[in-house]
């Protein structure tokens, strides 16, 4: 469990140092302001890091921001290797998070279903009951039953 707390630590701070150097240390025009550091993973050995960052942008501008990240990847492993002090730096690895996406793809179906309910309110406005308007029993008509 210690291990887990360590690695969520270095996590964080992984994030912390990534994230500063990006906005404040790298002057490549590709790692513009419309790179946003979401995520970091460290394993178990805290040997490998993987950062999760989204880009606000179309997909060009995607692809160039993670050519922009793989080439900048010794500057910044050199950054958090100085910020952690631990005895081994990790060898990070960039991943586009796919929450965005994921979340636009919800949206639409969300979307979908609204339309699919509005059509089926449309539909029933003027609509009645196939048999009687309440189809329960009256406690009155179950004292009939008995007395057969």
């Amino acid at each position: 469990m210690a291990d887990n707390a360590r690695a969520k630590r270095l996590a964080d701070l992984i994030r912390e140092v990534v994230a500063q150097k990006l906005q404040r240390g790298i002057k490549d025009p590709r790692l513009g302001t419309h790179v946003t550091i979401t995520d970091t993973r460290v394993t178990g050995d805290l040997r490998e890091a993987t950062v999760f960052y989204t880009v606000y942008g179309d997909d060009e501008e995607r692809a160039a921001a993670a050519a922009g990240l793989e080439s900048a990847k010794g500057v910044l492993r050199s950054a958090v290797g100085a910020a952690a002090g631990v005895k081994f730096t990790p060898t990070l690895t960039f991943v586009a998070d796919a929450l965005p996406d994921n979340a636009r793809t919800i949206e639409d179906l969300l979307d979908k279903a609204r339309q699919s309910d509005e059509k089926v309110r449309e539909v029933s406005a003027g609509a009645t009951y196939a048999g009687e308007a309440d189809p329960y029993r009256k406690p009155d008509e179950d004292e009939d039953d008995t007395s057969e």
